[in-house]
């Protein structure tokens, strides 16, 4: 659950604060669209990565700010610090020759962030809310560049050994199908 400093935090970047504080004080569960790239940028990464991305930051108790996920359009979002583009794209390109999809909301960008007491059943919700105003550290950049890197590359790699996996094992049952009919 986001905290009074975290909720103010947040609210602070909207075009109009007060507005966005009123409508978390009138439904705490209600989305709010906030503009990026003043207090914050997002990177946007597909739900099954980005689920394991945080997952393993938070299990190696990495640098991690703020992060949200949308089930409906299946995406994550990962808060870093204003104006962190140029790093991260740098970072993510040092650790690997195939950049991983995601997409990167800076100024002129908008996102849609989860109210600060969402429900489970909720289309908006975090993972990761915002407890206070993050810290704006390289560390968080770094972490989330290496992370994001070595789970797209590691979930990329469990899906071509299903694929063939299933594959071989279609081989295999194709000859007793066979011998079936």
């Amino acid at each position: 659950m986001m905290t009074k400093r975290g909720m103010s935090w947040l609210a602070a970047t909207a075009d109009d604060p007060v507005d966005c504080r009123l409508v978390w004080t009138a439904d705490p569960r209600h989305p709010y669209a906030l503009p990026a790239g003043r207090y914050f940028d997002v990177v946007v990464i597909e739900e099954r990565v980005g689920m394991e991305t945080y997952e393993q930051l938070d299990r190696c108790a990495m640098p991690l700010g703020p992060v949200m996920v949308d089930w409906a359009s299946r995406q994550t979002g990962f808060f870093l610090p204003s104006r962190s583009r140029e790093r991260f794209e740098r970072m993510v390109k040092h650790e690997t020759t195939e950049t991983p999809e995601y997409r990167y909301l800076s100024k002129g960008s908008t996102v849609v962030v989860p109210g600060p007491m969402p429900l489970s059943g909720d289309r908006y919700a975090w993972l990761r809310a915002p407890m206070h105003r993050p810290e704006a550290t390289i560390a968080r950049t770094a972490a989330l560049a290496a992370m994001f890197v070595a789970t797209a590359a590691l979930v990329s790699r469990a899906d071509r050994y299903r694929q063939e996996y299933q594959d071989i094992h279609a081989d295999v049952e194709a000859p007793a199908d066979a011998q079936r009919a």
